[in-house]
């Protein structure tokens, strides 16, 4: 895309909330802070909304630059601007850092105000349903009675679920993304196993870290490589990798010998960078705990029964992770339902990673089922 369909230069916004925040866990928080940002002009009726929901590491910075860095570019910015499949001509987009995050919103790197030091680990355990209930505080914020569209991939596709369940009046499409009704067992176990690469960590300190002045950079750099392999398809990293060595020979020690492993440690290293431990423990819990049929006795027909929106769902051939056949089950209890819904099974060789790129075929679903809906 040329720098013309591109939102620009844009700036976060933040807002606090002072009326208690009731949580899943039995938990509340007396106050919060939200970090958000937005593209495109809100219309008269307020009836042209759309909010994006990021997955595990994603941020309130969807789209657009900050200051003139290219390099600053929003994780979704090849989808959201003038002229691309979430047109801002046409919509008014809204990002947001979710509670619990560590881009700014109220999360484990804010200060208790019991105690006046960071929370750390006893900052409360965030839900799916609890970042819905806060996105839902900064409609009301914005005066947004009803979200033309809420949508997201991954974690961010539970969010427009719950949406869509939680407060079925306030929402007239929910687009779904490489995503899943609820985690698998095996999925759950790749999140403990990245869990305990960070808990086991020294440097971890029952999640006060911070105030020792360290992190624990060795645990989140494990979890971070662990996410990352199940992010790709076996295909991509055999094309982009297969066995290149290196060095071009063997070298017959426990070093960086091979490519894939130069690029996992690489990804690892980066993350381990930026990215707040407690945060992760959070985000992957919130991704476990995730089922909407966990009060209808493992019913799905029964918990998606509640929604009136439209759907549009879409899943990848190669995603292994959150498999076309989980998003095939929330199609299928839409349709008992008798909602309206479009389904899209593209064929990508990304893996789970596809939802985040410029694929001409997904994008053109998007854009079709985008431009059809009124405003």
């Amino acid at each position: 895309m040329s720098n013309s369909h591109s939102v620009g230069v844009v700036t976060p916004q933040r807002v606090r909330f002072d009326t208690p925040l009731a949580l899943k866990s039995g938990a509340s928080l007396p106050s919060f802070e939200l970090v958000y940002e937005t593209y495109g002009t809100l219309n008269a009726t307020a009836s042209n909304a759309v909010l994006v929901c990021h997955a595990l590491s994603g941020s309130h910075h969807v789209a657009g630059t900050y200051g003139d860095d290219p390099k600053s570019a929003g994780w979704w910015d090849n989808l959201v601007g003038p002229g691309k499949p979430l047109d801002t001509n046409k919509f008014f987009v809204v990002g947001v850092n979710n509670l619990g995050g560590c881009y700014g919103s109220t999360g484990p790197l804010s200060i208790n105000p019991e105690n006046g030091r960071r929370y750390g680990a006893d900052f409360p355990l965030v839900t799916v349903e609890d970042w819905v209930a806060a996105q839902a505080r900064l409609a009301d914020h914005l005066g947004i009675d009803a979200w033309a569209g809420v949508l997201g991939g991954s974690l961010g596709g539970m969010q427009a679920l719950e949406w869509s369940l939680q407060f079925p009046e306030r929402i007239r499409h929910a687009l779904v993304i490489a995503s899943a009704p609820k985690l698998s067992a095996q999925n759950i176990a790749f999140n403990e196993v990245a869990r305990q690469a960070i808990l086991s960590d020294p440097d971890f300190h029952q999640g006060h870290y911070v105030e020792r002045g360290v992190v624990p950079v060795t645990g989140l750099r494990l979890a971070r490589m662990i996410g990352h392999i199940t992010y790709l398809s076996d295909d991509q990293m055999g094309e982009k990798f297969g066995r290149q060595l290196r060095h071009g020979e063997r070298r017959f020690n426990y070093d960086v010998e091979f490519e894939v492993e130069s690029y996992l440690r690489y990804q690892g290293d980066k993350f381990a960078g930026f990215f707040d431990a407690n945060t992760y423990l959070m985000m992957t819990k919130a991704l476990d705990y995730f089922d909407p049929a966990y009060d209808f006795g493992g019913d799905l027909d029964a918990a998606l029964a509640r929604a009136k929106a439209d759907f549009f769902v879409a899943s990848f051939s190669t995603d292994w992770r959150f498999s076309p056949a989980r998003s095939r089950e929330i199609v299928s209890a839409l349709l008992h339902n008798r909602r309206r819904v479009a389904y899209a099974e593209i064929d990508c060789p990304a893996g789970h990673d596809s939802f985040l790129l410029d694929d001409r075929h997904y994008h053109a679903l998007l854009r079709a089922y985008l431009e059809n809906i009124a405003v």
